[in-house]
């Protein structure tokens, strides 16, 4: 009976498909019926995932029956990583669409906008509900288009329609991926339940059986998410993408983005043991991570920056996922999305930052004596609170690289206090501050790891070889973390110019991948030639 109840959920992204579709019968600058449409929807979702978690909490696992043929078609997955996935969408969907209803208030065609927005709504709801193959790769697909309408939603301006050009090919690429691998796990296992072909591939690898259909379908879902997800070298659209209205850049990195760390989530068991799929995730997250955290720093725009600065976190995200620690990878995607949401729809604040900026700071110092004993109190507060929560930080290399990065992170907070010339009052506040981040990683993360229990593998041994990589990307981070600390205290040089702009300008990647895929002969609009 509860299996069955379970496609019920299937009802709050059926309400938005309903204001899509008023969207087109009320098209224009008073759409006062996809309004109301669109709120009661968006409350709708928020209550239906709550009945629809609280199924979860009391159940476990909870199937709906295949509707289709031949192990494929419709199916419903409620399990933690999809209540979680669902739970999320849904607010953020309350905050966005009431956003939209004013941010575009009087706009000839704030009706269709409204309607294309509620249809990309429904699309990530249900990729994130699939239970089978095919309703994952269709929801994929629908997501991907439906943005792209958004994306476009503006077509005389041309920048928009470039950064939807490319985003549209490498979509595509992506989409021929996920294709690729879905139809190599539907052969190999003759079903497309993804449960199934979890307990598949978990009995194969206990067996010793041969996986390597197994692991090229990995790899197509390693490069399926990677190219979601705007990394390296395919991340210039995202940065270029803020032509559209701003709720269209919140949803966009708020929510669909996050479909690829999602997909790595969702498929863990088959990347998990496949270690060439997890090799590539820790290569190409990495490294987009340590590019786009760097490029983020020079950019001269709000818009910009954010956009360097989500390819940064789901490169990190992808990588994390890599190493096999998943509830980290699932948390950092809850607060990301949060944060960028926040952070999109409050970007017309500038002006109010601008004035906070002329506030007299304290003069940073420059001393790697302070810097190091930032480093020390940090260190400090991590050990002591993993004495507190009983946790061996030291015994697993993986749990070890965790720990690395929010030392690095929570030193990042200290150093500006420190290493300057403030009052003591200034460094006390930052380091209740690291000791509260701190603090929050700990409880969210053991949380996140009960919660996920039996939804996604414990992780897995690691090759010597993925180990190295992992080294050389903490020696990264921490260069860059170093950097980041000493640079407001180093005088200004032309050498130190010319590499801010070769930063800003992403070392001319996006450049490269404009001429691959013929970006710059994408057509002017008849409006701008006018």
């Amino acid at each position: 009976m509860t299996s069955a109840v379970a496609l019920l959920v299937l009802t709050a992204p059926a309400a938005f498909v309903a204001v899509a579709v008023a969207g087109a019968v009320q098209p224009g600058s008073r759409p006062v019926m996809v309004e109301r449409l669109g709120t009661v929807a968006s409350w709708f979702g928020v209550v239906v995932a709550a009945a629809a978690g609280a199924i979860t909490v009391t159940d476990g696992l909870v199937e709906s029956p295949t509707l289709g043929w031949d192990g494929l078609g419709v199916s419903v997955r409620l399990d933690a990583l999809s209540m979680v996935m669902l739970a999320m969408i849904t607010l953020l969907a309350v905050v966005i669409f009431r956003f939209s209803c004013t941010y575009l208030d009087g706009d000839g065609r704030h009706g269709v906008f409204l309607g294309r927005l509620a249809a990309t709504i429904a699309a990530v709801e249900v990729l994130v509900l699939s239970g089978n193959l095919a309703l994952l790769v269709a929801a994929w697909v629908a997501t991907s288009f439906a943005l792209h309408e958004l994306l476009v939603f503006y077509r005389d301006r041309r920048r928009a329609v470039i950064a939807a050009h490319k985003k549209f090919i490498a979509a595509r690429v992506g989409d021929a991926f996920l294709v690729a691998s879905a139809v190599l796990l539907y052969q190999r296992f003759g079903t497309g339940n993804l449960q199934q072909i979890f307990d598949g591939v978990q009995s194969a690898a206990k067996a010793g059986w041969t996986l390597d259909a197994v692991t090229v379908a990995a790899l197509c879902l390693a490069l399926a998410a990677i190219l979601k997800s705007a990394q390296f070298p395919t991340h210039g659209w995202l940065v270029e993408v803020m032509e559209t209205p701003t709720p269209v850049s919140a949803l966009l990195h708020a929510g669909v983005l996050n479909a690829g760390p999602f997909l790595a989530l969702r498929m863990a068991f088959v990347i998990n043991d496949a270690h060439a799929a997890s090799t590539l995730l820790i290569i190409g997250g990495g490294f987009t991570a340590l590019f786009a955290s760097v490029a983020l720093l020079p950019q001269p725009t709000v818009k910009g920056a954010l956009g360097y600065s989500s390819a940064a976190h789901m490169g990190f995200m992808l990588m994390i996922c890599g190493i096999g620690v998943f509830p980290a990878a699932l948390l950092h995607l809850v607060a990301h999305s949060f944060y960028k949401a926040h952070a999109f729809l409050s970007s017309g604040s500038v002006i109010d930052d601008a004035r906070a900026d002329k506030v007299a700071l304290p003069r940073r110092l420059g001393s790697a004596l302070r810097v190091g004993a930032s480093l020390a109190v940090a260190l400090s507060i991590y050990l002591a609170l993993a004495v507190v929560w009983a946790a061996d930080v030291t015994g697993d290399p993986i749990v070890l690289a965790i720990g690395a990065v929010i030392v690095l992170g929570t030193t990042q907070i200290v150093a500006p206090a420190l290493d300057s010339t403030g009052g003591v009052g200034g460094t006390v506040r930052a380091g209740l501050l690291a000791l509260g981040v701190t603090t929050s990683f700990f409880t969210l993360e053991s949380a996140a790891h009960d919660l996920l229990a039996n939804t996604v593998p414990e992780g897995g041994s690691r090759s010597a070889f993925q180990l190295a990589l992992m080294a050389i990307v903490l020696v990264a981070f921490a260069t860059v973390v170093l950097f980041q600390i000493l640079e407001p205290a180093r005088p200004k040089s032309r050498r130190r110019r010319a590499l801010a702009l070769h930063m800003r300008n992403g070392l001319y990647a996006n450049a490269l991948y404009d001429r691959v895929v013929g970006a710059l002969r994408v057509p002017v609009s008849k409006l701008e030639r006018a």
